[in-house]
């Protein structure tokens, strides 16, 4: 156990010395808890494309719910530009 802990020692405490890191990945299985749970109610999808498909929208989902972005509004607005053949607005904020 010693040496993976030895391996990863640059980075490894790095939540002690710059602030805003968080010591645990709390977060992170916060933010991907929705998606583990469609997964498991839906029993995932049938093919590799509706698997991208569902990768991408919770992907917008969870990225809009950070940002305090109106979710269905930027959908609506990346359809929009892919039928007029305009570039996909940007999903992450400017700020």
């Amino acid at each position: 156990m010693c040496g993976p802990l030895y391996d990863h020692r640059a980075w490894l405490w790095t939540f002690l010395e710059v602030e805003g890191v968080e010591p645990t990945n709390n977060a992170s299985e916060r933010a991907l808890r929705p998606a583990v749970i469609w997964r498991k109610l839906s029993f995932g999808t049938q093919s590799e494309r509706g698997s991208r498909l569902v990768e991408t929208i919770l992907t917008v989902v969870e990225t809009c719910r950070r940002q305090s972005r109106n979710i269905f509004g930027y959908v609506r607005q990346a359809i929009e530009a892919r039928f007029a053949s305009r570039p996909t607005p940007p999903l992450l904020s400017e700020a």
